[in-house]
């Protein structure tokens, strides 16, 4: 048995780090036979953001992925990231739910569950675990690392103990953002096999550029499993490469024993799979020595960068990498790993983006100051915290214990396009999405965002859609600056534009694409415009205009004509970056007007709600 044993990333966290989740199944599938012959202690293939990536936008069922993996890789298990009571949404599951999530799970293929909580709260991981020993698995245990005033290396001992006592098999140092330095790994290492007699598992992203030390230095202190990812997508953003890895232990007492030769038929095909997500591809999944400061991990990196890059704020990524760090300390130091990267990423960018510091508070950030993801590691803020939620009670207990079993409810609302336990199960992560994902699946409706051809790839941005123009119609000139747009592949995509300065929305409908050849036009542009939704909203006036920060979608409209509110009170909810953000009245009055409905896309500067001042 070799001495050290491989995790190989490449089918999860390789292509999460580096093209934002967006591998295909199809892509997966053809070199399976070839990854399940090397010999890897496991293949990591599930979980993590790919749940949500395959229901937002690759339109598949990830069950369906699961299943046609584990027929795929017959000899080497399946490895999930299973964030504890959050399970792969961004809240957190009753307990039936967790035990549900976890079984099914299992039944379909998924051998090595690694559990993971974003506070460090062993409450939350308790049943994950417990659910996991029931179905006969690997439940790996997690500690996520992260440098802050209030953690150190006895704190992380002591968390391993607890997993081991809670029952896990094996526990992983989970590195997500590329913190550790060789040193500190050596005595992390040390300190962890002192207090516990299971294997330990190191997770480290080479964001930092020091992952391959760290993992020279852990194996000499006694770590036995390793993660890393095949070049094809690994470093930066990602993880040490598989076949540098391999090549510096060989013929040692560290030798993993596998072949270098083989890999290289998996390298050379994933080389030429990662050119067709090239328009997922992200300026900031290189070595970034910020994220020392930052800490903004590899996985959420690729996803922040699309995110700004949508509302025309990519060039802001600086400020918010600054910022992020301020809010992780308003909030008591939590660990950056989903769902808390989110809810703290988010925050950052509204700041940055409103002018004014917690001026818009997330939903996410509510409940997080509320205690409903667990205890924080330090002292939270509790300035911010009153100015977020006031004087409400906050949670001590476990939060899943004020939760009541959700499954024979959910059962009962997704009967009408629900057609397998796996099904209610991917409605209780993503209700509406999720909803929307079956029904369209039910009907032979699914369309999976385009991948843009692979010659489009040579030409910038600027040169194949300007984002800036004048148009001159009828005699009138009129100066057009794109703001903001839907995702790529939508059959009709929303652009947020500003016409001489006002904002407006228009539905593109895509008929033909332009082809770019040797810099000229190869082809024609035929397009249909629609102006809708922006362009029947008024621009704001007074100061009774509810509007938005970010574009996003309407998920709730908590207030209707005629209805009296007071200042601060939540007259919408809307979803951007994959958090919801209550929208709050700014003034006393009575709702004169409501210009949207749930399910709308909006923008920023137009008004979604009037509110008239009472005197």
């Amino acid at each position: 048995m070799a001495k050290t044993q491989i995790s190989e990333l490449v089918l999860r966290d390789g292509h999460q780090s580096m093209i934002a989740t967006r591998m295909r199944t199809d892509d997966m599938l053809p070199i399976c036979s070839k990854l399940d012959s090397i010999g890897f202690w496991s293949l990591e293939a599930w979980g993590g953001a790919t749940f949500d990536s395959c229901v937002r936008f690759l339109k598949e069922d990830p069950w369906e992925r699961l299943k046609r993996l584990r027929k795929a890789l017959p000899n080497t298990r399946i490895q999930m990231l299973l964030r504890g009571q959050n399970l792969l949404g961004y809240r957190h599951y009753s307990d039936d739910v967790v035990r549900a999530f976890v079984k099914k799970s299992a039944d379909n293929g998924v051998d090595v569950f690694r559990i993971f909580d974003a506070m460090n709260d062993m409450r939350n991981l308790r049943v994950s675990i417990e659910a996991v020993k029931k179905s006969g698995k690997h439940a790996e245990g997690c500690i996520s690392y992260t440098t802050s005033p209030v953690h150190d290396i006895a704190t992380f001992a002591t968390m391993a103990a607890e997993l081991e006592a809670l029952g896990c098999d094996s526990i992983a140092i989970k590195d997500m953002a590329g913190l550790l330095t060789p040193y500190s790994t050596f005595e992390l290492v040390k300190a962890l096999r002192a207090a516990v007699s299971v294997p330990i598992h190191l997770h480290s992203h080479s964001t930092s550029g020091l992952s391959a030390m760290c993992i020279l230095k852990a194996v000499e202190a006694g770590a036995t499993m390793i993660d890393t990812c095949n070049s094809s997508f690994g470093e930066g953003a990602s993880h040490s490469s598989t076949e540098s890895v391999v090549a510096a232990l060989r013929g040692t007492e560290y030798d993993t024993g596998l072949d270098l030769a083989a890999m290289q038929e998996v390298t050379a095909y994933f080389v030429e799979v990662r050119k067709k997500y090239w328009q997922f591809e992200s300026a900031f999944t290189g070595v970034d020595t910020r994220v020392l400061v930052n800490q903004v991990p590899g996985g959420m990196i690729s996803n922040l960068s699309n995110q700004l890059k949508e509302l025309d704020a990519l060039s802001r990524m600086n400020e918010v990498l600054a910022e992020i760090p301020r809010v992780r300390e308003d909030m008591g130091y939590p660990p950056l790993v989903t769902p808390t990267s989110q809810i703290v990423g988010t925050q950052a960018v509204l700041n940055v983006l409103t002018g004014e510091r917690y001026k818009s508070v997330t939903n996410e950030v509510k409940n997080y100051l509320l205690g409903q993801y667990g205890k924080a590691p330090g002292k939270i803020n509790e300035k911010i915290r009153a100015q977020a939620v006031g004087d409400a009670e906050v949670m001590t207990c476990r939060p899943a214990d004020m939760l009541e079993d959700e499954m024979s409810r959910l059962k009962v609302e997704s009967e009408t396009f629900a057609q397998s336990e796996e099904d209610v199960l991917t409605y209780a992560m993503f209700p509406d999405l999720g909803k929307t994902f079956l029904q369209e699946r039910n009907a032979n409706t699914l369309k999976p965002e385009v991948l843009q051809p692979k010659e489009a790839a040579t030409h910038t941005t600027e040169r194949y859609a300007p984002n800036e123009f004048k148009v001159t119609l009828h005699g009138e000139t009129f100066h057009i600056k794109l703001t903001g747009s839907g995702h790529h592949g939508e059959e009709q995509r929303p652009f947020y534009v500003s016409v001489d300065g006002i904002s407006e929305e228009v539905m593109i409908e895509t008929l033909n694409e332009i082809e770019v050849s040797g810099g000229k036009q190869g082809g024609k542009k035929k397009a249909a415009a629609q102006q809708v939704g922006g362009g029947n909203r008024p621009r704001p006036s007074h100061q009774g205009c509810v509007t938005t920060a970010m574009p996003g979608t309407i998920v709730d409209v908590k207030a209707k004509i005629g209805d009296k509110v007071e200042a601060g009170d939540g007259v919408l909810v809307i979803e951007a970056m994959k958090m919801e953000n209550e929208i709050q009245a700014p003034l006393s009055g009575v709702v004169i007007s409501v210009h949207v409905k749930k399910g709308d896309s909006v923008s920023p500067d137009e008004t979604l709600v009037e509110i008239q001042a009472t005197e």
